[in-house]
């Protein structure tokens, strides 16, 4: 027995008709085809063949969760930005401000700790934590750091 979908792909003719062109016609880039494909094997429309996520990730070889994402952005957004890739959300918060990024070099020019011959990035992180200047931060932040200022 299989779950009702909870988005359900219905393409019209017109996009019927648009969806095979641009794969007919070959000059697309190849995810664009192949989400093509995918949402024409998903068109529960009277010309789809409506099948499962299953087959159609066995069959484009693709992640039934692929699929999954496909039929919801384009129930939600449309058929044009299913059509294109799913635009990142990460955000990268800065770990250091522009004080922080000079306190972190004035350390890096001063005399290396009792014991060490010089500053390794993990010592200057560890200092930055010690001093309160963040309250964490990896030896990569530390080297981004140091050589966009080099």
């Amino acid at each position: 027995m299989q779950m009702k979908r909870r988005y359900v792909v219905e393409l019209s003719a017109e996009e019927h008709v648009e969806l095979r062109n641009l794969i007919d016609k070959g000059k697309a880039a190849a995810y664009r085809r192949r989400h093509a494909q995918i949402l024409l094997k998903a068109d529960e429309g009277e010309a789809g063949p409506a099948w499962s996520d299953l087959q159609i990730a066995e069959a484009f070889d693709v992640h039934r969760t692929t699929v999954e994402r496909l039929r919801k952005r384009c129930v939600e957004q449309g058929l044009a930005a299913a059509l294109e890739r799913e635009k990142r959300r990460r955000e990268r918060r800065r770990v250091l401000d522009g004080k922080g990024e000079a306190r972190l070099i004035a350390l890096a020019c001063q005399q290396a700790p009792e014991g060490h011959a010089r500053w390794t990035l993990h010592l200057l992180a560890e200092r930055l934590v010690e001093l309160s200047i963040v309250e964490s931060i990896s030896h990569e932040s530390v080297r981004q750091v140091l050589k966009k200022h080099s």
